[in-house]
């Protein structure tokens, strides 16, 4: 019963030590303490605490979650400033301070979506232009300079000194990443059965909070196994001008584009001719590994290189199902 209720609320058991926790509040202290002083030089009084108070959010994420992608640099910043900016646009123009405030707040969690930049704190960023006070909306869209951009300035460099000292915390989250992945050579990674208890032990294993729950991770991972097939693309199966994709992780990973290729001749009996496979293709590179290059391949051996048909889904590649293929 006591942990349906848990679960119920969603209260997550954090597998990180003492350390990692003093760690994280004592870099939380230090952003804001730097924030606090440079705020003090461009704004006075009860709009003060409003405008840190927003960094002070931005601190959480910075130092207790500095992997997440909400933490991450152009979160941070544009997050702030992009919202800055709606906010003393809203505050400037629409004299209703109730309908100001609201927009304000909607339109940055909008502009943040559209702009990869989705940080939290960034609304109350908005926020704060339009409710800041005379203080504030004296400063007009100065505001977004100082003290906005100073705070973002000021937070971003303790986090980015404080969590150097600590090699679990490498922040951007970039080096850290840069860093697992010199340590092993990315063609020899294998990827098997995964069980509930390997997940768990992996996630003891980090010494940093993870922005994202056990049942994600299995969810995420039943999603994918679900997915995979180890079967490769037949030849007779390839499409002229379609997209494929090699299945791989990281900077292995790659999208050809089959450009030009031979026409194949059917057998009286109406079956391909044993030697369409061996027939050769030209392909370019679209994205990932060797981008913009172009090669030349027989049938067979692209089919072996390709795992599955993609297509362009805005900004992604969403692999191409069968049972939506007509």
């Amino acid at each position: 019963m006591k942990e349906k209720i848990l679960q119920y609320f969603g209260v997550e058991r954090y597998r990180v030590g003492h350390t990692e926790k003093l760690i994280s509040g004592i870099g939380a202290f230090l952003g804001i303490y730097l924030v606090f002083y440079s705020s003090s030089f461009f704004v006075q009084g009860a709009s003060l605490y409003l405008i840190v108070a927003s960094m002070g959010a931005s601190a959480v994420l910075l130092f207790a979650v500095p992997h997440g992608p909400l933490s991450q640099p152009w979160s941070v910043i544009g997050g702030h400033l992009i919202s800055a900016v709606i906010g003393v646009s809203c505050a400037r123009f629409i004299p209703d301070a109730l309908i100001a405030a609201s927009l304000a707040v909607g339109l940055a969690v909008s502009a943040m979506y559209y702009f990869h930049c989705i940080h939290p704190p960034g609304g109350a960023t908005a926020l704060s232009a339009v409710v800041g006070g005379n203080a504030v909306h004296e400063l007009g869209y100065q505001f977004i300079l100082t003290p906005v951009l100073i705070n973002v300035i000021a937070i971003l460099s303790i986090a980015i000194v404080f969590n150097y000292f600590f090699k679990w915390r490498r922040y951007p989250a970039y080096l850290a990443q840069k860093s697992a992945s010199a340590t092993r050579d990315k063609s020899e990674r294998t990827y098997g059965a995964i069980t509930h208890e390997d997940f768990v032990f992996a996630l003891s294993e980090f010494e940093s909070f993870i922005d994202i729950s056990e049942n994600d991770l299995l969810k995420i991972y039943d999603l994918v196994t679900q997915r995979h097939q180890n079967a490769n693309i037949q030849h007779h199966e390839l499409q002229h001008g379609h997209y494929y994709s090699n299945g791989e992780y990281g900077d292995l990973w790659s999208i050809r584009q089959i450009v030009d290729w031979a026409e194949t001749e059917n057998l009286p009996d109406g079956n391909l001719s044993e030697t369409a496979g061996e027939e050769q293709l030209i392909y370019k590179v679209t994205a990932g590994a060797n981008r913009r290059n172009s090669g030349v391949m027989s049938k067979n051996e692209f089919s072996r290189w390709a795992k599955h048909e993609v297509i362009r889904d805005e900004d992604n590649w969403r692999r191409v199902d069968e049972s939506n293929t007509e």
